[in-house]
């Protein structure tokens, strides 16, 4: 069985640009990194990205994780996935992002030691992955206009527009003007309400937008239902679902199932978060928090198995603020091929 070496580290992540959603703004990502080390020297590596609306802060990661590395030197086994993710809920059933970014380690080194991508390991066909979007946050019109322009040069072809303020239609005009061509969604955070989303869903659809995400507040799961059977337009949950226990409560309230590792606790309960999703009839959605690579490669290695991906955490971040190179991502697209590396495909740089 051997042995494993734990260790963790905060980092802080500057942003390219302030990122502002409806319910605020951030100028840095704080991340965990971990990593776990077996005998013969190969290390497998993960990070939290914590986020307070879930009750999680870079604090609280730092004072979970001794508890969490502790069974896993227990076992000692990164192959022992399911134990260990089953011995980590019972230490501390809450912070899941400090519980994925163990879940990502130790699936980047047990795919290391068997010398293949994570991918690989799963039996998944790269060539499925689908595109990233690529976010736009809440700023000054011209700016947003602005940012849609650079995006479309750096050849994204899928946006997503953080709305929710009172300048929602002019802003998606000033962006569809800008990008006649892109594919557009958007994400109000649970800034809106029933009426307002039908209301708004109409002219968005004039403006070819694809989906609304989680236009209503989590706890207003009667509101969320109201706003889909209204709405021109489909329907994602994000912060209406978190747990697999969230995804048959949402089944007749949207029509897209939004997963994040973050909110999950890691990459086998998102595995089984995507296999619920479709039982119930739902497409899925694979996105992220603004993460470092050493997170955001083990959510492109799921990517094959969704419908849809918003994977540009670490794109969001400043050049070489990220200690980690990924998976790449030319224009959005996920290329899982284009490196020879195993595991998730996160290296130090």
């Amino acid at each position: 069985m051997g042995s494993l070496a734990t260790s963790f580290e905060r980092v802080s992540l500057p942003l390219e640009h302030e990122f502002t959603i409806s319910r605020g703004s951030t100028a840095a990502a704080e991340n965990v990194i971990v990593r776990v080390e077996d005998e013969g020297g190969m290390v497998g590596v993960g990070a939290a990205a914590p986020s307070s609306h879930y009750g999680e802060t870079a604090g609280t990661v730092e004072a979970v994780l001794p508890d969490l590395l502790a069974e896993v030197e227990a076992v000692g086994d990164p192959h022992a996935l399911a134990e260990i993710e089953a011995r980590m809920e019972r230490v501390v059933a809450d912070n899941p992002a400090a519980r994925c970014a163990v879940s990502v380690a130790l699936h980047d080194l047990a795919a290391e030691r068997l010398g293949v991508p994570l991918y690989r390991l799963w039996g998944l066909d790269p060539g499925d992955a689908p595109a990233s979007s690529f976010t736009i946050g809440i700023d000054d019109t011209e700016v947003m206009r602005e940012k849609t322009a650079a995006a479309v040069e750096a050849g994204y072809s899928t946006l997503k527009l953080k709305l929710g303020t009172d300048r929602d239609r002019e802003v998606v005009e000033a962006v569809r003007d800008e990008a006649p061509d892109a594919t557009l969604r958007v994400d109000a955070n649970e800034a809106w309400t029933p009426r307002e989303t039908a209301r708004k869903s109409a002219w968005l659809a004039e403006l070819g937008v694809e989906f609304i995400e989680q236009p209503l507040p989590a706890d207003d799961p009667a509101g969320l239902k109201d706003a889909h059977e209204r709405s021109v337009l489909p329907i994602a949950a994000d912060e209406s679902c978190v747990t697999l226990a969230d995804v048959p409560r949402i089944a007749d309230r949207c029509d897209i199932a939004s997963l994040k590792l973050m909110k999950c606790g890691g990459l086998l309960e998102a595995k089984r978060m995507v296999h619920a999703a479709r039982a119930h009839g739902l497409e899925v959605m694979l996105g992220c928090m603004v993460e470092s690579n050493a997170a955001i490669a083990g959510g492109c290695q799921l990517a094959p198995l969704v419908d849809y991906t918003d994977l540009d955490g670490s794109l969001l971040l400043a050049d070489d603020a990220d200690p980690f190179e990924g998976v790449p991502m030319p224009e959005g697209r996920i290329d899982l091929r284009a490196t020879d590396r195993n595991g998730t495909g996160a290296v130090e740089r």
